[in-house]
């Protein structure tokens, strides 16, 4: 399963993994927020925890409703695809802009199947986009 992916998004955090059983696929999680979310004044109200490939976050007063807030902010295990990307994604910032583009993937390794969110509906396990990258564009850089 692939389907091409490109968005833009604010690192709101990252977790890099070495030791867990899946580091050799996503080796590094992305907490990224998008459209209002991206926007300073909001993203530095966002409460970010990444542990075990999952995000929690908070916000005291969301500036929309929940329903709509929970699309807005999500969890990426990020797929380097080549030598290069890998080097590269690893250069984030809290608080960079940046456009990724690549493939929305399925991973089949032995008991392993790992499967992408293909929408921003879900929350909770399986609501992640797992994202093979072919392209990071820094898009701003920003301190939060």
């Amino acid at each position: 399963v692939s389907e091409p992916f490109q968005s833009k998004f604010k690192i709101s955090g990252y977790k890099r993994y070495t030791q867990d059983e899946h580091a050799k696929f996503p080796p590094i999680d992305y907490a990224v927020t998008r459209g209002l979310f991206t926007r300073p004044d909001i993203a530095k109200q966002i409460s970010i925890r990444q542990y075990d490939r999952f995000l929690n976050w908070q916000m005291a007063r969301p500036p929309i409703e929940p329903a709509l807030a929970t699309q807005l902010v999500s969890n990426m295990h990020i797929i380097p695809a080549n030598p290069e990307i890998a080097k590269e994604i690893v250069k984030v910032k809290r608080g960079d802009l940046v456009r990724l583009s690549g493939d929305l993937v399925q991973i089949d390794d032995q008991d392993l199947v790992w499967k992408s969110a293909l929408d921003w509906n879900g929350i909770g396990d399986g609501a992640c986009k797992l994202i093979r990258v072919d392209s990071i564009q820094w898009l701003e850089n920003q301190n939060l």
